[in-house]
């Protein structure tokens, strides 16, 4: 017997994936920034990810170079790793 059901995100890789997914959809402004809201509120209310999760998830992204977070929190950037786990070739950092 079951009583919780599965997390998709409980992963840190699983939820640093679903992240990058999310910024290379967000619109970048200047500089190719993203505001961290554009991936923070889709991955918690939309995806109904935890903050625990999305905190897990954004700090493995940044440990692979797939996103970079600004030292204020309000913006992360897409890198060139990143961009390509979107295309199939793997670089874990």
């Amino acid at each position: 017997m079951k009583h919780t059901e599965e997390r998709p995100y409980a992963d840190p890789e699983a939820a640093a994936r679903k992240l990058v997914e999310l910024a290379a959809s967000a619109e970048a402004v200047q500089d190719g920034r993203i505001y961290i809201e554009r991936i923070n509120a889709p991955f918690l209310f939309k995806l109904k990810g935890s903050g625990s999760e999305f905190g897990a998830g954004l700090k493995h992204a940044i440990e692979c170079g797939w996103l970079q977070l600004h030292e204020s929190g309000t913006y992360v950037k897409l890198m060139p790793f990143g961009e390509d786990l979107l295309t199939g070739k793997l670089h874990t950092g």
